[in-house]
């Protein structure tokens, strides 16, 4: 399935697009619980160390990995080593902060926006086209987002720094897309997925680690049953299930409409943080929502309107 289209969806694509939107609308809510005792870096390592071994154990069980040939050509680990930095280091780094200014379900709101640096970026180095009616809807998405971080401003408890944990989110949002493009390059399709992954999860997990140590210093692990849980649940189902559906969208799809499943993952955060955050609905908010929904609707259709 490419940029233009077909006549017929893929089963396996829909499955793909459909557990990645609702497993990852779900992980907005289960990081914003890890925030807490563990310092945000610790909680990131152990989640990609975790998703590198059940990435390494899957492949191997698949076939994927042979152990004759576990390290990959050196372009390859290269590039794995740059989708581990960008994606599971940087981006989840600025993620967790955000969220310790802002609501789960809000910055999901704001990832929702994948689609617009996947376009740009996809535009530049792959020759995407960009269409006048993805920009109209880039324009009321944006305007959409604008509403939703006034109300988050006007009703952020004491402690909160809104316009910090909008950066935050900006700032993981463009290295998610970096990510995002690294994977749909040819380099990438060099090697099955669960053995680009596996590699892309250890080397996220061993710089991720060294920033825990600059920024908070010896390692610290919570033995609670509920942080355990939701380690595992990030590194397992929130990593090694979804990554690689996401990495057949992108091969199958191209960056730009792989991020359309970012259309659904708010609609679930948002319901989340309503449920298990006490999320407080108001006009301008309400608008916000249905502006950023709608825009990406619009873009969708732009983007590719057999779709």
């Amino acid at each position: 399935m490419g940029e233009t289209g077909t006549k017929g969806a893929n089963p396996a694509v829909v499955t793909a697009f459909a557990l990645t939107a609702l497993v990852w609308g779900s992980t907005w809510l289960v990081i914003k619980g890890q925030i807490g005792p563990v310092p945000a870096s610790w909680s990131i390592t152990w989640r990609f160390a975790g998703a590198a071994v059940g990435m390494f154990a899957l492949g191997l069980l698949r076939g994927d990995i042979r152990i004759g040939a576990l390290v990959p050509e050196r372009r390859v680990l290269v590039q794995a080593g740059l989708i581990g930095l960008s994606l599971f280091c940087c981006n989840f780094q600025f993620v967790y902060r955000a969220e310790s200014h802002l609501t789960s379900g809000l910055v999901a709101v704001v990832f929702a926006l994948l689609i617009l640096p996947n376009a740009v970026f996809g535009r530049l180095f792959l020759g995407t086209r960009v269409t006048g009616g993805f920009i109209l809807g880039s324009l009321i998405a944006g305007a959409g987002i604008v509403l939703l971080m006034i109300h988050e401003y006007r009703a952020a408890p004491a402690g909160s720094d809104v316009p910090l944990g909008a950066a935050m989110s900006v700032a993981a949002l463009l290295c998610a897309s970096v990510g995002n493009l690294l994977q749909a390059a040819p380099v990438a399709r060099r090697i099955p997925a669960a053995h680009l992954l596996a590699w892309a999860f250890l080397i996220g997990a061993i710089a991720d680690a060294a920033v825990a140590f600059a920024l908070s210093g010896a390692p610290v692990f919570d033995p609670s049953p509920a942080y355990v849980g939701s380690v595992a649940y990030l590194a397992f189902i929130g990593s090694v299930l979804t990554f690689p559906l996401y990495n057949l969208l992108l091969r199958e799809m191209g960056p730009g409409p792989a991020a359309y499943s970012g259309v659904l993952v708010p609609v679930v955060a948002m319901l989340l943080s309503t449920l298990f955050e006490g999320y407080r609905w108001s006009g301008l908010n309400v608008a916000g929502a249905l502006l950023s929904l709608a825009g990406l609707v619009v873009a969708l259709k732009a983007r590719s309107p057999s779709r």
